[in-house]
């Protein structure tokens, strides 16, 4: 699987760099490729999310220029921002099995905080990887013409406050955590990217 760093994008810029992705992987003109970036302030509400779930109005967020984006992903409402890697999967399903590659997907990010001493799983029921019960990363997967896009959200250094003003993936009274509040001192991002980018490699590379 090839891995690019887009570096800090829009959210919107993003998706369009997602989409095109996807027409050249359906027509065999790249190789699975992990889309790996940061995102201004944006929160983003899955297609079957509900919208009561943001608890601030969105004139508000408005005033502080931060957008809300209703998407084509699974999972409901969720934050991105600073600190924050976001890795958008592009990937042929040769199997189509959703639920197997979206297990897959939390494999590599408990694979990957591992290397940093973080001890993270999963919560029968819930998607998404947890530390200390609280949410480390989320995931949302779309799939069109069975090639996957959208991904996933790992918080590194990521103010957490902004997960304050939703009920985080759609469940109240769940907090969010980063890879610097589970470690106590800062884990430059360069080395999660690297990590990340490994075990995804690893554990997505049988789809196709």
């Amino acid at each position: 699987m090839d891995a690019t760093w887009l570096g800090h994008v829009e959210y919107k810029r993003a998706l369009e760099l997602q989409l095109r992705y996807l027409d050249r992987r359906v027509a065999g003109e790249v190789p699975d490729t992990l889309l790996l970036l940061t995102h201004p302030h944006v929160y983003t509400i899955g297609r079957m999310g509900d919208e009561a779930n943001l608890l601030v109005p969105e004139e508000l967020l408005a005033g502080e220029g931060i957008s809300v984006e209703r998407v084509s992903r699974g999972g409901d409402i969720t934050y991105h921002g600073p600190g924050q890697l976001v890795g958008y999967p592009i990937v042929l399903l040769a199997r189509p099995d959703v639920h197997r590659f979206v297990r897959s997907v939390e494999g590599a990010l408990i694979a990957s905080l591992a290397e940093f001493g973080v001890s993270a799983d999963r919560i029968d029921g819930l998607t998404g990887v947890w530390a200390a019960r609280k949410k480390i990363a989320s995931i949302g997967i779309g799939v069109r013409r069975w090639v996957t896009y959208h991904g996933f959200a790992l918080n590194v250094s990521t103010d957490l406050s902004y997960f304050r003003r939703i009920h985080l993936c759609g469940l109240p009274g769940r907090e969010a955590t980063s890879v610097a509040e589970a470690c106590g001192r800062e884990i430059p991002m360069d080395d999660v990217r690297e990590a990340v980018a490994l075990h995804c490699d690893r554990r997505l590379r049988g789809f196709s």
